[in-house]
């Protein structure tokens, strides 16, 4: 196995040890932060796909985000309201189920991905960029123009959601659904990488040209990363969401999408591990820094400077001792 393989395990073992631990300890603070750290890096693992593999730089994925926060705040305020969200042509009601919450998150952001992807990729450069953070742009002033459910002072969700078999309530068992998730998509995103359709978005992210010489429909191949990398986003605003019980317009913010694709140049760009590393360092620095000074994102802007400039293949490169893959 790699030095990186072994970076990788002592990684996702010690985001697993440090809420064990704090169980043990009676620390429920330290295991909010380590549900934070798994659902962030799961936004990261989402946007990684699109941005490392595929080479889309997108600062629209806070709009992914949002949508899968509003999904699971729209039907879980309609079930404990006991108020139907259609009734007509179709009766369609509220829940507090995870498994639904998460189907539609994932649906719903899916569609809206296909969507922007459809429109955003017949451009290129900083035209996708811009489109992007158009589209999020709008879908977060929506939120704000939207009284039915909170307008600017977002949706306050009284309880958390349900999962057969566990009281989401407690923390650790939360945070342990959180990981799970995030395990899985780690899974799904390597055997995507080494399959077929990883190696053809690699390559054109490569070279547009030499991918089309050979019959392969760019277009379609980065379209297909984009809805992926949306739908993954989606279900990380819905656990986010979930776990503090609350969605707000900022979900969509510009702001937001720029914290997600932080997570991913900290880590490093194009590594699977990449945003759970990224996202472990932003939260730290978040709770060390933050307790000593309201400006600590200036220290954040600092390091992140100096990845960008010597350390190319962001923190798991830099341990791992070798350059950045995304090219």
């Amino acid at each position: 196995m790699s030095r990186e393989g072994w970076i990788n395990i002592a990684l996702i073992l010690s985001l697993l040890a440090v809420p064990l631990w704090a169980q043990v300890a009676d620390e429920p603070f330290l295991i909010t932060l380590s549900t934070r750290v798994a659902i962030f890096a799961l936004a990261g693992v989402g946007l990684n796909l699109a941005l490392g593999l595929g080479g889309l730089v997108s600062l629209g994925h806070a709009a992914f985000f949002g949508i899968g926060g509003y999904a699971m705040g729209i039907l879980a305020s309609h079930a404990q309201s006991y108020a139907p969200i259609l009734e007509v042509p179709l009766l369609i009601e509220g829940t507090k189920s995870m498994p639904v919450i998460w189907l539609t998150a994932l649906l719903v952001s899916g569609l809206v991905a296909l969507a922007i992807g459809a429109l955003s990729l017949r451009t290129t450069g900083v035209y996708f960029i811009m489109i992007t953070l158009a589209f999020g742009q709008m879908l977060y002033y929506f939120s704000i123009s939207w009284p039915a459910y909170g307008g600017e002072d977002g949706l306050p969700i009284y309880t958390r959601n349900n999962f057969p078999g566990l009281n989401t309530l407690d923390p650790i068992q939360f945070f342990l659904i959180s990981y799970v998730i995030l395990c899985i998509a780690l899974v799904f995103i390597s055997l995507l990488t080494k399959s077929s359709f990883g190696l053809a978005l690699n390559a054109a992210r490569q070279s547009v040209r030499r991918v089309e010489t050979v019959g392969i429909s760019t277009y379609r191949v980065r379209l297909t990363a984009f809805v992926l990398s949306g739908m993954m986003t989606g279900l990380s605003g819905a656990l986010f969401a979930d776990l503090n019980r609350f969605v707000s317009p900022s979900m969509f913010s510009w702001q937001t999408s720029g914290e997600i694709m932080i997570f991913v140049i900290l880590g490093g760009t194009a590594r699977l591990f990449g945003p759970v590393a990224g996202a472990a360092l932003f939260i730290v620095l978040e709770h060390l820094l933050g307790g000593i000074s309201d400006y600590w994102l200036i220290f954040l802007g600092l390091l992140l400077l100096a990845v960008v400039l010597f350390a190319r293949g962001g923190l798991i490169g830099l341990l791992a001792g070798s350059p950045s893959r995304s090219g």
